[in-house]
C-alpha cells in the first residue's frame, strides 16, 4: 500500500515537472516564429528586397540598429565599423530580440531609412553598384553612416573628428542618438550623456573694443566642441536670441564663455569671459527622470558666490516637460559686461 502511494505520487511530481518543461518550450516558440515571421514581412516589401546601400538583389543580413537590410559584400563593412554604428545581424541565421524586431519595423525598412542617411548625396558622390569593390563600398557607407555626411543640413550635428548616427527605435530620436557615441582616433570613445541647448539670448554693456563699439559674438566650447553665435555689427547691447548646442561627455566640466570682437584684418579681441558650472543642472534633471512626468516646478539652483560669474542664483526649473536654466552672468577678466542666456537640458533617455 505504501508502495503504490510512493509510486503514484512519484509519477505525479515527474509529469508536472515534464508539462513544465514542455510549457517553458512552448511559450517560447510562437513568440519566436512570430518575430521571424514579421521580419520576413518586413523583407518581402518591395523597397527592401534590395540592398540599402549598394542595390544587390535579395539580401539576407540586415543592420538592426540602423534598420536596413544589406547584402552580404555590404554586411562585411557594416562590421568593420563597429556595433556602435551598425549592428549586423542575419536575417535567417541570428535569433533577434523582440526589441530589435520591433525597430526594425518601425524604421520601416530601407526606404525610410535612406530617406534620411542619403537625404542630400552630393554631386560627384554616387552610391555603389553590386559589383562594387571592397574600397568603393567602404568610403559610401563610412560618409552614409559613420561620418552622416548625406543628413540634411538642418540635422548635421558637428562634435570631433567624426560622428556616428544610428536609428534606433523611431525617426523622432535619430538626431538625440547621434550624439549617444563619438569616435575619435586620438581619445578613443567618448560616451555622451546628454545634449545642451544653450540660447544666448544678449548681452549689455558691452566692452568697447574699436573706435566708439564693437562687434561681439559669443563663443561656447565643451570638451573638443566650439559653437558660436552670428556676428552683431556695432552693438554694445546686442541682441542674439540665437540657439547652440553641445554634446555632454560623461566625464563633462564646465562650458566656457568667451565674448569676442570681430576685426577684419587683425585678431579678434577678447570682451570678457566666463564659465558655466552645468553640475547642478544634470544632477538635478537625472534626479528628477522624465520631466514630462511633472508639473512646473523648481528642482535645482545654482548657487551665487565670489567663485564664480553669476550675478544671482540661478534657479532651475521643470517648465512644460523641460529642465530649463535662466543664467545671468557679469563677463570676467573685462572692465564691463552683462550676458544673459537660457540652458536647456536633453537627455539621451528621454
Amino acid at each position: 500500500m505504501f508502495l503504490a502511494q510512493f509510486l503514484t505520487t512519484w509519477w505525479t511530481w515527474a509529469l508536472l515537472d515534464y508539462l513544465l518543461v514542455i510549457s517553458k518550450a512552448m511559450s517560447r516558440l510562437p513568440h519566436s516564429s512570430s518575430g521571424k515571421r514579421r521580419l520576413r514581412d518586413l523583407l518581402q516589401q518591395s523597397d527592401n528586397r534590395h540592398c540599402a546601400d549598394c542595390g544587390a538583389p535579395d539580401p539576407k543580413w540586415a543592420s538592426a540598429n540602423i534598420g536596413v537590410f544589406i547584402c552580404l559584400k555590404c554586411c562585411g563593412v557594416h562590421r568593420s565599423l563597429g556595433t556602435h554604428i551598425s549592428k549586423v545581424l542575419s536575417v535567417t541565421l541570428d535569433e533577434w530580440s523582440d526589441e530589435e524586431v520591433d525597430a526594425m519595423i518601425e524604421v520601416g525598412g530601407n526606404s525610410s531609412a535612406n530617406s534620411i542617411y542619403e537625404a542630400f548625396i552630393p554631386d560627384g558622390v554616387s552610391k555603389p553598384g553590386p559589383d562594387a569593390g571592397h574600397e568603393e563600398r567602404m568610403r559610401f557607407i563610412r560618409s552614409k553612416y559613420e561620418l552622416q555626411e548625406f543628413l540634411k543640413p538642418s540635422l548635421r550635428i558637428s562634435s570631433g573628428k567624426s560622428n556616428t548616427a544610428t536609428l534606433k527605435t523611431s525617426f523622432s530620436r535619430k538626431i538625440i542618438d547621434t550624439f549617444r557615441s563619438t569616435s575619435d582616433k586620438s581619445d578613443g570613445m567618448i560616451e555622451f550623456i546628454g545634449l545642451l541647448k544653450i540660447k544666448v539670448k544678449k548681452g549689455t554693456n558691452l566692452a568697447i573694443r574699436d573706435m566708439m563699439s564693437s562687434d561681439p559674438y559669443v563663443v561656447l566650447q565643451l570638451g573638443k566642441q566650439t559653437v558660436q553665435t552670428t556676428i552683431i555689427r556695432s552693438n554694445l547691447n546686442p541682441i542674439w536670441n540665437e540657439e547652440l548646442m553641445l554634446s555632454v561627455p560623461s566625464d563633462f566640466g564646465p562650458v566656457k564663455l568667451q565674448v569676442f570682437d570681430h576685426d577684419t584684418f587683425s585678431a579678434d579681441d577678447i570682451m570678457g569671459e566666463a564659465e558655466l558650472d552645468i553640475q547642478p543642472l544634470i544632477t538635478s534633471a537625472m534626479a528628477y527622470g522624465d520631466p514630462e512626468m511633472f508639473g512646473n516646478m523648481q528642482i535645482g539652483k545654482w548657487l551665487k558666490s565670489n567663485d564664480n560669474a553669476l550675478i544671482e542664483d540661478s534657479i532651475i526649473n521643470i517648465v512644460d516637460g523641460k529642465v530649463k536654466q535662466e543664467i545671468s552672468l557679469k563677463l570676467q577678466n573685462v572692465e564691463s559686461g552683462e550676458l544673459e542666456l537660457d540652458v536647456e537640458w536633453l537627455s539621451l533617455d528621454q
